[in-house]
């Protein structure tokens, strides 16, 4: 066991470790250079896949880059080079691309495959922190991520080389997805079971109440029997229609309240003489996200949902965004 030592200062360890890969980071500009343009035009007109490698904790952080280009518009996906070697590599075709990880460019895994990877004439990219190293002189594109010092005291363990990797991958990454135009809505599509995904992806009309469930009277119903439509459909109001669907206005709590402080009588009232006329109309295709944004900016609880000739399509309450988790 170790000997612990007594009022050990972590903040301290912490703050240096935090400075040391803050200034690799700083450093690796240097290395965003026409390499890294080349890189990203391959990729960019690549027909094919983009195939992450690497060993260890290489590996670990390709798996993460694979992950970033995929969900940014990149076909991208990680074979660990040990798998490749026993039959994983049948997964690598001729048009796609392999981005190879390694902090010296001298994992052997990796350059036992590249023969078969030359052979096939799939390109090469390789980030490592040694052009020199035998990855580097293999590679068609190489990627340089050498840092000052890693910040393990020991200079074992990848610390600043590893934080520069993953950095180079998100450059790569944002540079692929700026350069196609990637927009949040190509985002979402990768997404659909996230909250962004949600937000853009889900419109009014898929939550909307529509057909029978709308509640909906003509405006010489009597007042009583609004209610009742109110109470059959529960979502605390009813729209006055006309015989064509065309929406004339809106009766809520709220004016059900002022209704009943003037004593109104609910057996004798026409529903247009209490109404509300007009109401917020939204078109079907409006995102979920925008109308609940309207329905929070009217402090209102519903929303009607109308075509372009004012015809009622249906009603999206905020309990319908609650339930969907558009919230």
């Amino acid at each position: 066991m170790l000997n612990q030592q007594s009022n050990f200062d972590y903040q301290s360890v912490g703050k240096r470790v935090v400075r040391i890969e803050h200034e690799s980071i700083e450093q690796l500009d240097q290395y965003i250079n026409i390499d890294f343009s080349r890189a990203c035009e391959m990729i960019l007109t690549c027909c094919g896949k983009v195939i992450i490698m690497g060993i260890g904790k290489s590996g670990h952080i390709g798996s993460k880059i694979a992950a970033t280009l995929a969900s940014t518009g990149t076909p991208a996906f990680f074979v660990h080079p040990g798998e490749a070697c026993h039959g994983d590599l049948g997964m690598v075709s001729t048009n796609d691309i392999v981005v190879a990880i390694s902090n010296s460019g001298e994992c052997n895994e990796i350059l036992m495959l590249i023969p078969m990877l030359k052979r096939q004439n799939i390109l090469l990219i390789c980030i490592t922190s040694r052009p020199e190293s035998s990855m580097g002189q293999a590679s068609d594109i190489h990627l340089c991520i050498k840092v000052p010092q890693e910040a393990c005291p020991l200079g074992l363990s990848p610390t600043s080389s590893s934080a520069a990797t993953l950095v180079m991958g998100d450059a790569l990454a944002v540079a692929l997805l700026e350069a196609r135009g990637f927009t949040q809505q190509d985002f979402a599509l990768s997404h659909p079971g996230g909250a962004l995904g949600k937000k853009l992806l889900l419109h009014v009309s898929d939550i909307m109440h529509s057909g029978q469930d709308i509640p909906h009277v003509t405006r010489d119903t009597l007042l009583r029997d609004a209610l009742l439509e109110i109470t059959r459909k529960k979502l605390g109001l009813t729209v006055i229609v006309d015989h064509f669907m065309k929406i004339e206005g809106i009766f809520t709590d709220g004016d059900l309240r002022r209704a009943l402080s003037l004593g109104i009588d609910f057996t004798l009232t026409f529903i247009q003489d209490v109404m509300t006329h007009g109401g917020i109309r939204v078109p079907p295709n409006m995102l979920a996200i925008d109308a609940l944004n309207l329905i929070q900016n009217k402090n209102i609880n519903a929303l009607l949902v109308s075509d372009d000739n004012d015809k009622l399509l249906g009603v999206i309450h905020l309990h319908d965004m609650l339930r969907a988790a558009v919230i």
